[in-house]
């Protein structure tokens, strides 16, 4: 099978691409011009691509493909200082997911998975999110998401394009960076933290599972035309999360009380509310249908993949 990642050098996509060489896949990798150069092995065919939107030409890239996995995206971020971020994420994640759709279909690819994202369901319910949930996305980044989402659709149905979507919740692992790699400092440094009081639940999906799935939709035929959700399947409250995390440091959780109504307060106060729901609120995600369609398991606990995410923090 010859297979192209968009994305390859970001965080899931050197993962992916460490996972493939092992599948005996020809990999070839779309590197954008303007990004960082980051090593990829020496065995797999790299091609430099300009920034993604409406005029992008993949046509080397796609020469000879099979399967793309797109997991290029202009990503979420919590403080967006563009001054149109609809526009931004539109021309990126839904208009450059259209030329390339496009491309691909003309080049004769036959299948494609997209990654997108849980925020398409929602940011928060009180019941596991499934794949027969009305699409809520709350921002542009996850507007953009299930946009992006209904292009393949129609595509799928106009062209016989297959299309597999994956919605994942938070990615951790080595390489993670954000929020999550700023909670791992906190811990590692011993800050105390005033989450004791939280009781929520929250799914996550470690890069080395979400990897797994990935593989498991490129090469299963029922995975055609299919929207699977992911996780590790063990969903944690925010208090032990950050003790799952301090155990794989070896250090110990410094947890003290506070009215969570103190906490939304000065998270108000100081402009910070988006960040401190994700800490309050519950997500989380029912991945039954992957299980039962494709037979896919999590391989990694969420204990193992925090463990090796700790091991690259303190080396790094």
């Amino acid at each position: 099978m010859r297979l192209l990642v968009t994305g390859s050098t970001g965080f899931v996509g050197r993962a992916l691409c460490e996972r493939l060489l092992t599948e005996k896949m020809q990999i070839r990798a779309a590197v954008r011009i303007a990004e960082p150069q980051v090593s990829l092995s020496p065995t797999i065919d790299t091609i430099p691509i300009e920034s993604i939107g409406p005029e992008t030409d993949w046509s080397k890239a796609l020469a000879d493909i099979d399967t793309v996995v797109h997991l290029a995206a202009r990503v979420h971020v919590m403080h967006d200082t563009v001054a149109d971020p609809h526009a931004a994420f539109g021309e990126v994640n839904v208009s450059g997911t259209a030329r390339l759709i496009r491309m691909a279909v003309a080049a004769g690819v036959k299948r494609l998975i997209y990654i997108s994202s849980i925020k398409v369901n929602g940011e928060e319910s009180p019941t596991p999110y499934t794949e027969l949930d009305t699409p809520s996305p709350q921002d542009a980044y996850a507007v953009s998401k299930w946009e992006a989402e209904q292009v393949l659709r129609q595509s799928a149905a106009d062209t016989g394009l297959e299309v597999v979507i994956i919605r994942p919740p938070l990615v951790y692992g080595p390489g993670v960076r954000a929020n999550f790699l700023q909670l791992i400092s906190m811990v590692n440094r011993g800050i105390p933290l005033p989450l004791a009081g939280i009781n929520n639940l929250r799914s996550l999906i470690y890069v080395g599972n979400l990897v797994d799935a990935i593989v498991a939709c490129v090469s299963r035929t029922e995975a055609a035309g299919q929207t699977y959700l992911v996780s590790d399947g063990a969903d944690v409250s925010t208090p032990e999360l950050i003790r799952r995390v301090a155990m794989a440091l070896g250090k110990t959780a410094r947890l003290l009380p506070c009215p969570i109504n103190m906490m939304r307060l000065a998270a108000k106060l100081i402009g910070k509310s988006g960040e401190v729901e994700r800490l309050l609120g519950s997500l989380t995600i029912d991945t039954s249908k992957i299980r039962r369609e494709l037979g896919w398991q999590a391989p990694y606990t969420m204990d193992q993949g925090l463990r090796v995410t700790a091991e690259w923090f303190l080396k790094s």
